[in-house]
């Protein structure tokens, strides 16, 4: 028997294209490799699940890779207000919390994930295949024509999307099954990377650092040759191997491809952000002449969190014992410039297993922006992760993938 619509990948995007697809009336084949559906929806946000951000349509785009136009269209199908309506109407009160992000106001991504599925399971025409792992398309004729599954089984329909997630957290499922059916179908693909993940550096963490939250600091991220292509300003955090925290994740985006592609990249860290530097040299001079006694691994403590003060000592290379009254000018300048633009060099990334998103994807060129319909090969929709798009932390991606997928299910 042909069916109307195959989904491979139950996870944010593919179900909610089976919604989408089931409430037009498809009947709709949901096919989940793993023993559940939803496995990496389940642990987003820390198991919180941010779901979307208000911000105006504007805003939200400038958080966006790759090329953020592309989404316009499906905005205007399903954006922020219309994907609360629609998990309100689904039974799950949501609150909007600092940064304009939202979640469940439970703070259980199980009730977004139970929302959809008990929803699912609700209508006649959605059939839900757990442990049914996809082999390859078929394909005929620039057309799809359906499926082969691993045990050698076809199941036929008009239209099959693709929303089988990139390769983060592998352990739910996500090992790039779509990026190697796209690419057989003939599709191009961008480099991928892991990516919102933590930074390595060329520093050494003192186990002081180690674990401490930076809070108000501002965060650069520039090339070798010296162009700015990232700054950021919030929280971070030390680790063993170097930086993670909020803004470091949201600077990795831009770090990770030339860091993989070899390009030297540097991180900048200003940790008086409030403060200009001409303004905060003269602060410094103050307070050098006002504690003239006090010896200078002391009176750190004046300008740092205690926690920074083996790093600073490090990196200054100023005498433990000399006295601030015996602080020259050029040892002043470096002590400035610390606090200021305390530069490091980023060694490295996080892997796929601790990335939120993977960078890159199916050449956006090459799909229809209205539908998510492939322009190579017809019935064929690719939704998600899969797509060479991603974006800041802060509910952006899973809005993408709610989005995306809904626009597949609405066209197929």
């Amino acid at each position: 028997m042909r069916n109307n619509v195959i989904i491979i990948g139950a996870g944010a995007a593919g179900m909610m294209a089976a919604y989408s697809a089931a409430l037009r009336g498809k009947n709709v084949i949901l096919l989940e490799k793993m023993h559940q559906p939803g496995l990496k929806l389940r642990i987003t946000g820390k198991g919180r699940c941010n779901l979307t951000n208000t911000s105006p349509l504007k805003d939200f785009l400038t958080h966006v890779g790759s090329d953020p136009r592309f989404l316009r269209n499906a905005f205007s199908q399903m954006f922020n207000t219309q994907l609360m309506e629609l998990f309100e109407n689904l039974g799950v009160p949501l609150v909007v919390e600092r940064g304009s992000r939202v979640y469940p106001r439970s703070g259980k991504s199980l009730d977004i994930f139970l929302a959809l599925v008990q929803a699912l399971e609700q209508m006649s025409n959605v059939d839900i295949r757990k442990n049914c792992r996809v082999a390859s398309l078929i394909i005929d004729d620039n057309t799809v024509r359906g499926v082969i599954l691993a045990d050698g089984s076809q199941i036929l329909a008009d239209s099959t999307i693709i929303a089988t997630g990139g390769m983060s957290y592998p352990l739910t499922g996500s090992t790039g099954d779509g990026y190697h059916f796209a690419q057989a179908a003939g599709h191009s693909l961008s480099p991928r990377y892991p990516a919102l993940v933590h930074l390595d550096t060329d520093i050494q963490i003192p186990s002081e650092l180690i674990g401490f939250v930076a809070k108000n600091v501002k965060l650069s991220i520039s090339l070798n040759d010296g162009k700015i292509i990232s700054q950021h300003f919030g929280e971070m955090t030390f680790t063993d191997h170097g930086i993670a925290g909020p803004i470091v994740l949201s600077a990795s985006r831009m770090a990770t491809a030339p860091i993989h592609q070899g390009i030297e990249v540097f991180a900048h860290l200003d940790l008086k952000p409030a403060v200009d530097k001409a303004t905060l040299d003269k602060r410094i001079i103050n307070d050098l002449n006002n504690n003239g006694t006090r010896l200078f691994h002391d009176a750190l403590r004046i300008w740092l969190p205690a926690e920074f003060i083996p790093l600073a000592l490090k990196q200054l290379h100023i005498e433990y014992y000399k006295r601030l009254n015996q602080i020259n000018a050029e040892e002043r300048h470096r002590l400035l410039n610390f606090l200021k633009d305390f530069t490091f060099k980023l060694t490295g990334t996080g892997n796929y297993e601790e990335a939120v998103v993977t960078q890159g994807g199916v050449n956006l060129k090459e799909i229809n922006p209205k539908t998510m319909e492939s322009r190579l090969v017809k019935g064929l929709y690719i939704v998600g992760e899969v797509l060479d798009l991603d974006a800041d932390t802060g509910g952006y991606n899973l809005q993408i993938a709610f989005t995306t997928g809904y626009a597949a299910g609405n066209h197929c």
